[in-house]
């Protein structure tokens, strides 16, 4: 690992990808993510990479489809229009199992909505909305550093797994400095080698290879299909198991919980402090990965607590995944700010301590 320094969200992700293994980048200009594409197009061909800009959000999905499908380790982004209409690419992403790694970086809506962060996209990550069934995991960062290591970390996730893999940030953290430590740069594949590292990729005729290699999604046969799809929610299973992450603390004492992700999370950090000052216990349940969901750490939650509140900037989405975990244990509340509001820690605070009185907690 390299020494500190200081770099804006946009930028780190960038660097973090370039440094991940990412060779080839497609974009379109969206705000707030737009100092990526102006970032790629300027380093990314020192890595011996290519960058296009391609004409729509669509183009750049396809072109990322292709260059996958060959072998290149490809790296998108977009926003949350821009990701509504790459959907439909990224189900073919997935039901090709070809490897691919999109940052979305949310703002508020619906529609064109504005240019200000939000977390309204939180269905739109988790659940898909491409046709047909699918899952793509879903990691959520809370800082620059954490978006480095998530990003660098899906590079190689992504080949493993052979899926797409989605960051879900925000334009707070792409629009952000943070002093950060950016990994080393992994190695290269090698054309002569992608075969062998990726005996499915699209690589033509060679002369030690007796087939050529197709990549489909199309499947006319309805059994075929069927069979397809059960191979796909095999790996999703163990999707399930191995790549939940979460932080959490708190939870044995707590009068109350906070869940939360991304910048939220940290606001959350910073009231549960507020709430501490003033002889309130409050734990903090933060999902790192969106999908798999995770849902056992609610079993940690002990007969103390009197509510659970669900901290976003929507109208409340994460709180159905909240609801998921908690069941009918205890009653849940939602915190939340919309269109390009951003709560403050003490906003949060004196919220969750009027909720815990009306509850009489």
């Amino acid at each position: 690992m390299s020494d500190k320094i200081l770099l804006k969200g946009n930028e780190a992700f960038s660097e973090a990808a370039m440094r991940g293994g990412c060779r080839y980048y497609f974009g379109y200009p969206i705000t707030p993510q737009n100092e990526i594409p102006e970032y790629m197009s300027r380093e990314l061909p020192k890595y011996g990479g290519s960058f296009i800009q391609a004409e729509s959000e669509i183009c750049a999905i396809n072109m990322a489809y292709g260059a996958a499908a060959a072998g290149g380790r490809v790296f998108i982004t977009s926003s949350s229009p821009g990701i509504a209409l790459m959907q439909e690419g990224l189900s073919f992403l997935a039901s090709a199992e070809v490897p691919t790694v999109l940052l979305a970086v949310s703002r508020c809506g619906p529609g064109i909505g504005g240019i200000q962060p939000g977390q309204a996209d939180y269905f739109q990550a988790t659940r898909g909305g491409g046709n047909g069934d699918y899952k793509i995991p879903v990691f959520a960062p809370s800082s620059v550093q954490e978006s480095v290591d998530l990003i660098y970390e899906s590079m190689q996730l992504s080949d493993e797994w052979r899926n797409p893999f989605f960051i879900f940030t925000d334009g707070i953290l792409a629009q952000m400095m943070e002093p950060v430590k950016l990994p080393e740069k992994r190695p290269d594949i090698q054309t002569k080698d992608i075969r062998k590292h990726k005996p499915w990729a699209l690589t033509g005729y060679g002369a030690d290879d007796s087939k050529r290699n197709t990549v489909i999604s199309l499947r006319m046969q309805p059994d075929a299909l069927e069979t397809h799809v059960h191979k796909l929610f095999e790996k999703y299973a163990h999707a399930e198991k191995e790549l939940v992450r979460v932080e959490s603390f708190g939870l044995e004492d707590a009068q109350v919980v906070i869940v939360a992700y991304g910048i939220v999370a940290r606001i959350a950090k910073e009231a549960i402090e507020i709430l501490a000052e003033q002889g309130i216990k409050a734990g903090l349940i933060r999902p790192i990965s969106l999908w798999p969901f995770p849902y056992s750490e609610f079993k940690k939650i002990s007969n103390k607590t009197k509510v659970v509140i669900s901290a976003e900037l929507s109208m409340g989405q994460l709180i159905q995944d909240v609801q998921l975990g908690v069941g009918d244990r205890l009653p849940i509340r939602l915190v939340n700010r919309t269109g390009g509001m951003i709560p403050s820690s003490l906003e949060i605070a004196q919220r969750t301590k009027k909720i815990l009185e009306e509850i009489g907690g």
